[in-house]
């Protein structure tokens, strides 16, 4: 089974159905997940923004908070990936937040996943080539037919 280093933008997938929830879903089903404890955090943020916005009653918010902390994700502690989230972030003059995800999985030296669109078109820019092998998207890592992952 490949371990893989997810985002909250995968994770909430699991929970609110939104484009690519079938391929999130697949991704659950046949990987070890593991991501930073701020993934917590951050899937709360995006349950609490989607009732505030309307998508969600606050019951189904909290159903959804509810699934996620049963979810199967080992939840690994960061704070020694300060300094590298940080180096990476500067880097790519992106969030470091975001960053975070991607030196977890340097470290646990597995691949990350994210349906953050924006952040793999940055990721994969011109001099950035040294995370196109760390950094999936949801579709390629789910065996998309457009873009299976190999490994």
């Amino acid at each position: 089974m490949i371990t893989l280093v997810i985002d909250a933008s995968v994770a909430v997938k699991w929970v609110v159905e939104e484009d690519g929830t079938p391929e999130a879903l697949v991704l659950r089903r046949r990987s070890k997940l593991i991501a930073p404890e701020l993934l917590a955090a951050e899937c709360a943020n995006i349950l609490w923004k989607k009732v505030q916005r309307g998508e969600l009653s606050r019951d189904e918010g909290l159903l959804a908070a509810r699934l996620l902390e049963a979810a199967d994700i080992d939840f690994l502690p960061t704070h020694h990936l300060l300094e590298e989230a940080t180096r990476i972030a500067v880097e790519l003059d992106h969030p470091a937040y975001d960053c975070v995800y991607l030196a977890l999985a340097a470290e646990q030296d597995c691949r990350f996943v994210t349906a953050d669109d924006q952040f793999l078109r940055k990721l994969g820019e011109g001099h950035r080539r040294r995370f196109r092998g760390r950094v999936v998207g949801l579709s390629q890592a789910a065996g998309g037919p457009d873009k299976p992952m190999a490994r």
